[in-house]
């Protein structure tokens, strides 16, 4: 019965058959090469469109002289696919089925059966049509084959591939087979010992004379000879003996699809001169014993699977696709495969399956017959996969090879190609003669020469790799970007300041004189860089040190640094990483990169050409973070004195000595820098300026400057001391000076405007008269008018503060103010006593309120048992300047002695403030910003402070000037505010 096929499948076949003829001769008579390649043809004759097929022996008895016109082959390969064309018309036409039969099986039928077709369709039974290209049944069917010997290439699963023979009894039984729809076979690969043999039984043979025809040659012994001088397919031949031990025991099930005799071969004769046989793989099979012998071989087999493998593994889909696109580039250098392609994505449609795509590849390369065996024999899916990958890799390579070789040929008779050599003549010539230097020869010179001095004091590592890196320069094109790359670096190594130190002055009284010229004040810091000379000159070397400067802005902390490099007579560089995210802006970039270039310090000092600067690191506790990294995690090894002496960077990739290196960093805050960092930093704390320092800094600096920038002479214009004062006062009340420069550079700048302007209107003849007698003197009254109206008037809101309102005293990060606290009653009921908070205060500061509420309720009982306020009233606790945050637990003596004085009635003592953190018990501990705080409370008049005792040492510190006309109550405990505040008449 015959197999019925839907019409797709049979479309299917149809694509098949066309990709058999690209296999063969179907354009002008010629074999195509795509054929040649996979098979291992390589006698094709040019003329006459023939296959030469060289004879054994000498006179051979062939009626074509030793060629075999392959027009037969052609002409029934084309009366096949016409056939077929006919069938489907009748099957258009039917609408129904071709030739009739059973319907196809199911997908996991097929699966089941263990082959596929190359069609798509399926195997049932063993009365199909002989010309399906379907897979066979059941495995149980097919345990005996016959089997054929390869010489050159095992059959692939799923690869059609033509075959010769010249063994005409077998050819008669594959053609008894296909009659009766069973033409299916075992192809095995012959053993190399055996192929070895037959080469020389064929050199014996050539010598004897005889010829391919002689039909004992033939059937008795083997004719590897004649069958390797075949041009039409793979060689197979008889067997003597046990012909079964000289094949692999692993072979391919094949399906005899057509058989073709030559064009001289009677149909119905056991004699000729061979015939092709054209074979299409199914499955591996394994070869267990020899059943028959002769007339031809039968062996036993056993159908094999592929072992199993996941498909959903992530490796395994890798390297199928990186076949899938090898194959591609494959197609590139030689696409004369490009049909075998096709033919595998019409029949089978699915890159994806590794088992299909592994032989697909091996059957596309030309590797040695023992690879290709060796991947048959594979049954693990993963390692037949990599194998022909390796396989398809090398052939690419091979291609590109060719490609490589015939493209050097062109070029060597081109035009520019001769230009190019004549130039490069040219420039040899000049060289050699001394007229001129080549680039490339030039700039090595340029590194070697600049390299020499530092060599004996870099260290080892960076001299190995100046070393390399000139001799690879010495080795690449200047027109190549890895030619670039290596001089960008070698620009970087050879300009470091390997062991150059630069000359230092230790004289302390030259430091002092410098330090106290340029700066204010300043005493701690001005002490610490002198103890650094001391240091310094007592050893008679200077090591690196970190000092970090904290305080509020304008205080002078930047500027400090230029005044230290000057007075040590050091380089100077400064770098801010405020906002800094890209950890490489201080470790750098790795030269993979476009534009990679060192880190931060490097360049400093490639900038500063020593290796002992002063280094100012400004704004580290403004430090970011981000996707780049963490740029504080790296200073941690710059700022550590251990490490930074191998210091590396990522460009360089050479350690750098940076422990000679003076770091000054600068910052307003330490809550912000991270633990880590702040303990590799020595810290030295600079508190605001108190008026009369920064009355003193304006007439010895900021005045001066001020004048230069705007070109205005002593004797033109003067601020008096009592405007100045105002201008300090009520413009500029931050505990820097940055603000007052400011307002000073305004008021000469309306100066020298109006000088202009009094110039103009000026005659010639009198005007260095009226220079003379013109000049403007800035008073209080002026200021309005030079630069608007005072934005403080002053920080006090009371003159006398009434009950439930206390002063207080707060610091930031601008410096010290004063803090009001307000206490109001809100309403009173029995036992509902209550407090309110408001004021844009933290959760710090509204738990001081809460535990100030509960200790003055807890010393108002013991005060006054009578006074039942707290316990019935609802108090409304208000901070002034809502709109700015508070916190902070200084404030806890402040609210309760505002809570007492409300609950009281009576106000406290005038000019009064306080600042302290209160237990619950009603113990004060100590609080930071004891400058600050002390000078708000002189700016804002305040007489007498409240301080706890732990804070008596940081004020006894203070500058005696800060300290005149205060006094100060050093307490322990709330009891002592108490007497203080609420003092007896």
């Amino acid at each position: 019965m015959i197999r019925r096929q839907t019409q797709h499948q049979h479309q299917r076949n149809i694509r098949f058959f066309r990709d058999v003829l690209c296999f063969t001769s179907s354009k002008r008579g010629t074999p195509d090469a795509a054929f040649r390649s996979r098979s291992g043809v390589d006698d094709v004759s040019p003329r006459k469109g023939t296959i030469r097929r060289r004879s054994s022996g000498g006179g051979g008895a062939n009626n074509n002289n030793g060629e075999c016109p392959e027009g037969d082959f052609n002409v029934k390969l084309s009366s096949h696919l016409k056939n077929l064309f006919k069938e489907e018309a009748k099957a258009r036409a039917s609408g129904s089925k071709l030739q009739g039969g059973n319907a196809p099986k199911s997908s996991s039928d097929r699966s089941r059966s263990g082959g596929f077709a190359a069609s798509g369709g399926d195997a049932s039974s063993s009365n199909s049509s002989p010309n399906a290209l379907v897979s066979s049944g059941h495995e149980s069917m097919h345990r005996k084959v016959i089997a054929i010997p390869l010489d050159r290439r095992p059959i692939m699963p799923g690869i059609i591939m033509p075959v010769r023979t010249f063994d005409m009894t077998l050819v008669a039984e594959l053609e008894d087979m296909k009659k009766r729809g069973q033409a299916y076979v075992g192809a095995f690969l012959k053993k190399e010992r055996v192929k070895e043999s037959q080469k020389e039984d064929n050199s014996n043979t050539s010598k004897n004379g005889n010829n391919n025809n002689n039909k004992d040659t033939n059937n008795n012994g083997p004719i590897a000879g004649a069958m390797k001088e075949d041009v039409s397919g793979l060689s197979v031949g008889d067997l003597e003996y046990d012909p079964a031990s000289e094949l692999h025991d692993i072979g391919t099930f094949a399906q005899v699809h057509n058989i073709v005799r030559s064009q001289d071969t009677d149909p119905d004769s056991k004699d000729g001169n061979g015939a092709t046989l054209l074979l299409l793989g199914h499955r591996r099979i394994k070869k267990v014993s020899t059943d028959r012998k002769s007339p031809v071989t039968i062996v036993n087999c056993e159908h094999l699977k592929d072992e199993k493998h996941d498909p959903e593994c992530d490796v395994l889909k890798a390297t199928a696709n990186e076949v899938v696109a090898t194959i591609k580039d494959l197609l590139r250098t030689n696409p004369l495969h490009k049909e075998t392609l096709q033919y595998f994505a019409q029949n089978f449609n699915d890159f994806q399956d590794p088992a299909r795509l592994a032989d697909l590849a091996a059957s596309m390369t030309s590797a040695d017959d023992d690879k290709l065996q060796e991947i048959l024999e594979t049954m693990s899916v993963p390692e037949r996969l990599d194998a022909s990958l390796v396989l398809l890799k090398k052939e690419v390579e091979i291609g590109k090879i060719q490609a490589d070789i015939g493209k050097k040929v062109e070029e060597k008779i081109s035009a520019d190609q001769r230009k190019y050599f004549l130039n490069e003549q040219l420039k040899s010539i000049k060289k050699e003669l001394g007229l001129e230097k080549d680039d490339k020869s030039a700039m090595i010179e340029k590194f070697t020469k600049k390299f020499a001095p530092k060599r004996e004091f870099a260290p080892e590592e960076a001299v190995k790799v100046v070393d390399e890196e000139i001799q690879k320069l010495s080795g690449l094109e200047p027109s190549s970007s890895e030619f670039n790359v290596t001089r960008n670096y070698l620009e970087w190594l050879t300009s470091l300041p390997w062991g150059v130190v630069g000359e230092e002055k230790l004289d302390i009284a030259h430091a002092r004189d410098i330090l106290d010229g340029d700066h204010y004040g300043l005493k701690d810091v001005k002490e610490r860089i002198l103890e650094f000379i001391a240091v310094g000159k007592l050893r008679g070397t200077t090591q690196g040190k970190i000092i970090t400067l904290v305080g509020p802005p304008g205080v002078g902390k930047t500027s400090i640094g230029q005044s230290i490099a000057k007075a040590l007579d050091r380089k100077f560089f400064r770098f801010s990483v405020g906002g800094m995210s890209d950890v490489a802006e201080i470790k750098g970039h790795r030269r993979t990169y476009v534009g990679a270039m060192p880190g931060k310090l490097v360049q400093c000092l490639k900038s500063t050409g020593v290796s002992n600067p002063v280094v100012l690191i400004d704004e580290v506790d403004k430090i970011g973070r981000g996707f780049s990294g963490d740029p504080s995690s790296a200073l941690l090894e710059l700022l550590d004195p251990e490490q930074n002496g191998t210091f590396l960077d990522h460009y360089l990739d050479v350690p750098v000595d940076l422990s000679k290196v003076l770091f000054l960093c600068t910052a307003n805050i330490l809550d912000t820098i991270p633990g880590p960092l702040l303990d590799r930093m020595e810290v030295i704390r600079l508190s605001g300026y108190i008026a009369d320092e920064k009355k003193e800094i304006a007439r010895k600096y900021l005045e001066k400057e001020a004048k230069n920038k705007t070109g205005v002479k002593d004797e033109q214009a003067t601020v008096t001391d009592q405007a100045l004062s105002t201008l300090i006062e009520e413009y500029c009340r931050e505990a820097g000076v940055r603000n007052l420069q400011k307002h000073l550079e305004k008021i000469y700048r309306k100066v020298a405007y109006k000088i202009a302007v009094d110039d103009e209107a000026t005659t010639t003849e009198n005007k260095e008269n009226e220079e003379s007698k013109k000049a403007y003197e800035i008073n209080e009254t002026d200021l309005v008018d030079y630069v608007g109206q005072a934005p403080f008037q002053s920080e006090r809101f009371y003159e006398h503060t009434p009950p439930g309102v206390v002063t207080g005293l707060a610091w930031t990060a601008m410096g010290g103010s004063t803090l009001y606290v307000e206490c109001a009653k809100i309403e009173s009921s029995p036992g509902k006593g209550n407090l309110k908070v408001t004021g844009s205060l933290g959760d710090v500061m509204r738990e001081s309120s809460q535990i100030a509420f509960t200790f003055a309720r807890t010393l108002l009982e013991k005060k006054e048992p009578e006074n039942t306020f707290f316990a019935d009233a609802s108090v409304h606790l208000h901070v002034p300047h809502g709109g700015t945050p508070k916190d902070g637990p200084s404030a806890g003596c402040t609210m309760i002695t505002a809570m007492l004085s409300l609950a009281r009635e009576k106000p406290i003592k005038a000019n009064l403030a306080m600042t302290g953190e209160v237990t619950l018990t009603g113990r004060v501990l100590p609080i930071g910003g004891v400058k600050e705080k002390t000078m708000a409370a002189r700016r804002s008049g305040i007489k007498e402070l409240v301080f706890p005792k732990g804070n008596q040492k940081d004020y006894e510190e203070l500058a005696e000037e800060i300290k005149e006309g205060l006094t100060v109550h050093f307490v322990e405990s709330y009891e002592e505010i108490y007497d203080v505040a609420f003092e007896k008449k």
